[in-house]
């Protein structure tokens, strides 16, 4: 890519080689195990400490402090009674001491600044982890009445308290993204969206603000993230825009699962994501393509394991995460629970395998929730 614009180059980010799809062994020794143990303990059970940078709403399944555990990105419920806390850079449960070092992400200097319109920075775009931002360029959903939105979900109610703005303009994006990178280190941008009524389900605003932020800051990898759209096609306008990768979310490959936790999204056929699943990697190449897999859903986890496989068959990473219920969400609302911890492990361990075996790590998809890691623990488990 040539350098264009006024904005910082981004041409040192590594963004992984491109994956012939030789098989690669990775084995998990002991202490490797028991780290793991940890840090899906802490991914579900959340930690006791205090975090400069915070997400409490907005869309996904995410409530949580972001920090920095044994140099990786985490994002970790902040929960009160939670067994686990932070002294002298080390999470302890009691008097043990887990063996994981942690740094709370400091609070970024580019949140101080007022966009050029007037609106603060903060709002149209966030830090995630020590070095991703994160924004969601269009706040409202049209499956967010009560009888369609995801169980999990809390889009609008950022919108609804104020700490955000409906719809991001990619001159906004493309300004925040520079000063994010300039002042902060940024290294990596995900935008998603709310579903929007037209064929394309948003996805055609995106192309206009990668294009503006790569304009901006050239070389800067970015994540997109849509639904199926109804128009193939746009995924090649994603790709000739400059984004690096793409999110293409189910959640769950179980009908039964879909129906009760996303019923507007599950009126989007299977098929239909199968087709953009393969569109994509066809455009954005093996790896370069995502989807969310929640664990805690009800959804069987040999079941969801084996569907896990078939994506990777299909060089589709599949990021498994725990369903954390968020305030104001209808899970919260109605009770519903985090998994347990063991089976989180249990299928974090295994999917971790068959990713270790197919070669592919989240962070070789450049930039997105997989190269990210925070909101699982497949990055400790090597993929």
């Amino acid at each position: 890519m040539s350098w264009r614009g006024n904005g910082p180059r981004i041409d040192s980010i590594p963004t992984g080689p491109e994956l012939s799809g030789s098989v690669v062994r990775v084995d998990v020794d002991e202490q490797t195990a028991e780290k793991l143990a940890a840090r899906v303990d802490l991914a579900v059970r959340g930690v006791r400490v205090d975090t400069p940078v915070r997400r409490s709403k907005g869309a996904g399944p995410s409530d949580d402090g972001h920090l920095v555990v044994d140099g990786a990105n985490a994002a970790l419920p902040l929960n009160p009674e939670s067994p686990y806390t932070v002294r002298d850079g080390r999470v302890f449960d009691g008097a043990i001491d887990l063996g994981l070092s942690v740094e709370p992400v400091a609070r970024p200097r580019f949140y101080d600044l007022t966009t050029a319109d007037g609106v603060p920075y903060r709002k149209i775009a966030l830090l995630h982890g020590r070095d991703v931002l994160a924004t969601t360029v269009v706040q409202t959903c049209v499956r967010y009445g009560e009888d369609q939105r995801c169980r999990f979900c809390t889009i609008e109610e950022s919108l609804r308290s104020g700490s955000t703005v409906a719809a991001k303009t990619p001159a906004q994006l493309a300004e925040v993204a520079e000063a994010a990178v300039r002042l902060d280190g940024v290294r990596q941008m995900v935008m998603t969206t709310g579903t929007t009524a037209g064929p394309d389900r948003g996805a055609r605003h995106l192309v206009r603000c990668v294009r503006a932020v790569l304009e901006a800051v050239p070389g800067l990898p970015v994540q997109v993230q849509i639904e199926p759209p109804g128009d193939l096609a746009v995924l090649a306008e994603l790709r000739e825009a400059g984004a690096t990768s793409i999110g293409i979310h189910v959640e769950s490959l179980d009908d039964e699962v879909r129906r009760r936790w996303m019923p507007g999204k599950s009126t989007v056929p299977l098929g239909e994501y199968e087709a953009a699943w393969d569109e994509a990697v066809r455009v954005f190449g093996r790896n370069r393509v995502s989807t969310y897999l929640l664990i805690g859903l009800g959804e069987d986890p040999d079941e969801l394991v084996d569907g896990a496989a078939r994506l990777i068959e299909r060089g589709v990473y599949p990021f498994v995460v725990p369903m954390r219920p968020m305030l104001g969400t209808l899970a919260r609302r109605d009770g519903a629970k985090a998994p347990e911890p063991a089976l989180v492990r249990d299928v974090t361990e295994r999917v971790a395998a068959l990713l270790r075996g197919a070669g592919m790590r989240g962070a070789d998809q450049g930039a997105g929730c997989a190269a990210c890691g925070a909101c699982g623990a497949l990055s400790a488990a090597g993929a």
